[in-house]
């Protein structure tokens, strides 16, 4: 086949990946036919999927100007996915353009479109690491030289730890990015949550699964564990559209949208 542009070296054009399905679920161009026939299977089980995972992207442009408008300069975004529109890079330099931003992921085609996005932009960078390494991802070059965690910085986990095994510990790897940071830094977070699903959720988590390689949706007191630490920022861990929207969100009248819980969290 003809390469794209964002072509990388090295893409399993046989396996899906959790970024390129992502993408086609928001529309994107960036994924190849075995992600179109995940993102369409999972669709098919969840009608509303599309529209919780455009709901993610809104919580995290509210989240990121939230954080700017506190002072944040310094954004280490985990798990970043491939780039679309309204990126934190966009979000925090349209309110500080002093605003300095590393991009983190494991997908090669999402770190090489978010380089390419990037270039001329000295104040921003992508890399590709583990999320689950926090020792590596902080001692990354890249990120050394751009951020500074003597300073409060805003580390972002949107929709990410629920591709994190439990026997990876997932809240004692964001328990070390927390001891790694400032006094005044913040965290944010969005998850899967099974509270409250039907079981046409529960099939379209397995699918995901099964095709990316481990899904694992928790309940909302287990995600709250994920804050251990920190003084949550008003309101608190709630549903992703009820996390200060900017106006009411559009829902079917006859059914509230379940987003799962998205939340801020401050170290004092």
């Amino acid at each position: 086949m003809d390469k794209p542009p964002w072509w990388a070296a090295g893409v399993d054009l046989n396996k899906p990946s959790s970024a390129r399905v992502y993408d086609v679920h928001l529309g994107g161009s960036h994924n190849f036919e075995v992600d179109r026939e995940v993102a369409e299977a999972a669709s098919r089980l969840m009608p509303t999927l599309p529209a919780v995972l455009r709901a993610n992207r809104s919580f995290l442009r509210r989240a990121v100007r939230y954080l700017a408008g506190q002072g944040i300069t310094q954004f280490l975004d985990l798990g970043s996915g491939i780039p679309t529109v309204g990126n934190v890079h966009e979000i925090a330099q349209r309110e500080n353009p002093e605003c300095r931003i590393v991009y983190v992921d494991n997908d090669l085609i999402a770190v090489a479109h978010s380089r390419s996005l990037l270039e001329g932009n000295d104040r921003a960078e992508a890399v590709r690491a583990d999320l689950r390494h926090p020792d590596e991802v902080l001692g990354h070059p890249d990120v050394a030289a751009m951020l500074d965690l003597r300073q409060p910085i805003a580390v972002l986990m949107f929709a990410v730890l629920h591709f994190v095994a439990d026997e990876d510990e997932p809240a004692a790897i964001v328990g070390r990015y927390v001891e790694a940071i400032a006094p005044g830094s913040y965290v944010a977070i969005s998850h899967a949550c099974n509270d409250h699903v039907d079981e046409s959720t529960l099939q379209a988590a397995e699918l995901y699964s099964r095709r990316i390689g481990g899904f694992h949706m928790r309940p909302a007191e287990r995600i709250a564990e994920f804050f251990a630490g920190l003084s949550l920022v008003e309101p608190g861990l709630v549903d992703l559209t009820e996390w200060r929207p900017d106006s009411p969100e559009q829902q079917p009248r006859d059914e509230k949208l379940w987003t799962g819980p998205g939340g801020v969290g401050r170290k004092p």
